[in-house]
């Protein structure tokens, strides 16, 4: 698939969204699961809901999360116009320990099935 050209101030705007810590494992984290709620993300990073709600707003407004609703919860995944262009970027820190521990600590919780995300897959909407 051919990268859509982006105009530079759309690209200033992502690299400052890019530039920050918690922002860069929440953006991992929604990358690698396709899409998160605000409570898995909450979760796994061991954020509160303050701080993980601020940045997501953030990595909406920057044009690089779209938001779905699902019942009670609220998703968050990559705009597609940018997905691929994230997920490469981010492809170079998966060995940061980090990072690896964020994935670890998803999967653990997932498959404890503590996580909306598995709750969902389990629900049958009729």
């Amino acid at each position: 698939m051919t990268q859509e050209p982006l105009d530079l101030e759309f690209t200033c705007q992502l690299f400052k969204a890019l530039g920050d810590e918690a922002r860069l494992r929440i953006l991992n984290l929604i990358v690698q699961n396709g899409e998160m709620c605000i409570s898995d993300l909450e979760l796994v990073l061991d954020f509160t809901q303050t701080k993980t709600s601020r940045h997501l707003i953030y990595l909406k407004h920057s044009g690089i999360l779209n938001v779905r609703k699902k019942g009670q919860w609220t998703f968050y995944y990559p705009k597609p116009k940018i997905k691929e262009l994230i997920s490469n970027y981010l492809h170079n820190i998966t060995s940061d320990t980090v990072i690896k521990k964020d994935l670890e600590t998803y999967n653990i919780l997932y498959t404890n099935r503590e996580l909306a995300a598995y709750k969902m897959t389990q629900r049958r909407y009729y």
